[in-house]
């Protein structure tokens, strides 16, 4: 009886996580956007970086927003912003409208994924958290995949890949509803932080090295999101309706990832899979950097993906596990380094530009990759 109460809770929250991945097409989004407006990589990674931008900005406050509404309140409150930001695009579309949708789809998923991700543990024990937030990014990752096949067949067959957003905000709507009627027990947090005090815990070790473990993987995923289908169109002579399908390949390995990661997490030590996966993600990128053959790019692809499926859920939890009692701020500031998501594609498109190919971007997201090498043996002391 009581894991079916359980399992009922969960059903929004899931439909919640599917409506966190529309932030995952804009990826695919600014390439579409980019051949539209005939723009430079840095100026269409811009629109990248806007939408991760609010990660930076909001992260916190929503932390503190959590102490006073309560996490479900937080979730509905973004869900409605998610709605906002999709409807938009279907009556207007330009520079300006994409721009503010971007970043409005930023906002509502800086608050989403800030409130989210401790809202499941209120729901499962502390020992099953990394496998519920495992399962959770699957399910995201599921509409990551859609996403770039969605734009693509409708490019293709309407000369719209803007089909994406009447979808996106069908299934947010759902999500809305369901949560609205779904009660959560919350527990209490105490006395609420402030700003500074907020800001503070960064000055523990393991949280700012999960902060930084959390940058580095946005960079990652945004930067496979954005620069494949580019370094496809560069290697191979495809246009973007061809290259396009790589983003999804992306995802699907990341779905897989995130699947089979729920499992293995539950069994098997948090420190030999995020090694694990790191090696994996650099040999890939290795891979990419040097690879001209469609079905040795799309299997570099494809172990990114699966690399970087589970590194987000295991370094949060981590960071969770370390300052229980500060859980809502400690989300928050995880949840703002997804801000690397700005950071990374600009410095991408910078390298790009200068280096006048997509290599320049691999050689950033390598970097990236290296951090996580380093954060993997941190893992195993927390």
């Amino acid at each position: 009886m009581l894991k079916t109460a359980m399992l009922k809770k969960l059903i929004p929250i899931m439909f919640a996580f599917f409506a966190m991945g529309a932030v995952d097409f804009v990826g695919i989004a600014t390439n579409y956007v980019k051949a539209d407006f005939a723009l430079s990589d840095t100026l269409a990674n811009l629109f990248t970086s806007m939408t991760f931008f609010w990660f930076l900005i909001f992260s916190v406050p929503t932390g503190l927003l959590m102490n006073k509404i309560g996490r479900r309140k937080t979730v509905l409150l973004s869900l409605a912003i998610s709605m906002l930001a999709l409807v938009l695009p279907m009556f207007e579309y330009n520079m300006v409208v994409i721009m503010i949708a971007f970043s409005l789809l930023g906002i509502s998923n800086t608050i989403m994924q800030v409130s989210l991700n401790p809202l499941v543990s209120n729901i499962v024990s502390k020992d099953k958290m990394s496998s519920a937030l495992t399962f959770g990014q699957f399910v995201k990752a599921t509409a990551s995949f859609v996403a770039p096949i969605l734009a693509g067949w409708g490019a293709i067959h309407f000369g719209k890949w803007q089909i994406l957003f009447p979808f996106f905000l069908i299934e947010t709507a759902v999500a809305y509803v369901l949560l609205a009627r779904e009660k959560i027990e919350e527990t209490e947090v105490g006395q609420a932080s402030g700003f500074k005090e907020c800001f503070k815990l960064l000055g523990n070790g393991t949280i700012f090295l999960c902060f930084m473990a959390v940058m580095c993987h946005v960079g990652l995923d945004v930067g496979t999101n954005v620069t494949t289908p580019k370094l496809l169109m560069q290697k191979l002579g495809w246009t973007l309706e061809q290259a396009g399908y790589a983003t999804s390949v992306y995802f699907f390995f990341r779905t897989i990832g995130s699947f089979s990661g729920a499992y293995i997490l539950a069994k098997y030590s948090n420190h030999k899979y995020f090694l694990g996966s790191v090696l994996l993600m650099m040999l890939a990128l290795c891979g990419v950097f040097v690879f001209n053959s469609k079905e040795l790019l799309y299997i570099c692809i494809a172990c990114i993906g699966y690399g970087n499926a589970n590194i987000f859920p295991v370094v949060f939890s981590q960071a969770m596990k370390t300052m229980p009692q500060h859980g809502n701020e400690v989300s928050g500031l995880m949840i703002m380094g997804i801000f690397g998501g700005t950071v990374f594609p600009l410095l991408m498109g910078i390298a790009s530009d200068f280096a006048n190919n997509q290599h320049g971007a691999v050689v950033v997201m390598l970097l990236c990759a290296v951090y996580l090498l380093f954060m993997s043996r941190k893992v195993k002391e927390i």
